[in-house]
């Protein structure tokens, strides 16, 4: 498959499921042995992705990420993806504050035949705890 396939595969994910939670429409884009290697996603294949954005969206149900930037090179795609949304759902203990995140991602994926077989995931979830409440945000210093 072609680099740009790839990408339109990967932009498929992203819209339509994050964005739309259609998680049926992930089973055609992720290969039978895909390994999950973001942390925190358990299990480490595609019904732990599924499980994530199915919580994802019961935390901010009008979860929106958008990709800024992709690239692919060979095998591999990597994305920059800003995720938007409005705390909503019961998080830990913390219960809906209404306050909405803007937190960055960083994905890279590995493809074999036009299908996602591997995922590395960096969200800052150090921002999202922050941005509701759950942790205090540090400090700045007066300029």
């Amino acid at each position: 498959m072609s680099e740009e396939q790839n990408k339109q595969t990967f932009r498929r994910v992203i819209e339509e499921g994050f964005n739309q939670g259609n998680l049926s429409a992930l089973d055609e884009l992720f290969a039978a042995n895909f390994r999950e290697h973001q942390d925190g996603m358990l299990p480490p294949n595609l019904e732990g992705v599924k499980g994530a954005i199915r919580s994802l969206r019961t935390f901010f149900p009008d979860l929106k990420l958008t990709i800024e930037e992709i690239i692919a090179v060979g095998d591999k795609t990597w994305a920059r993806i800003i995720a938007l949304g409005t705390h909503r759902g019961q998080f830990m203990q913390l219960p809906p504050t209404g306050k909405t995140i803007t937190i960055n991602v960083i994905d890279i994926c590995r493809f074999e035949d036009g299908k996602i077989v591997e995922h590395w995931g960096v969200a800052d979830r150090l921002a999202m705890m922050q941005q509701i409440g759950a942790i205090p945000s540090p400090e700045r210093p007066p300029r």
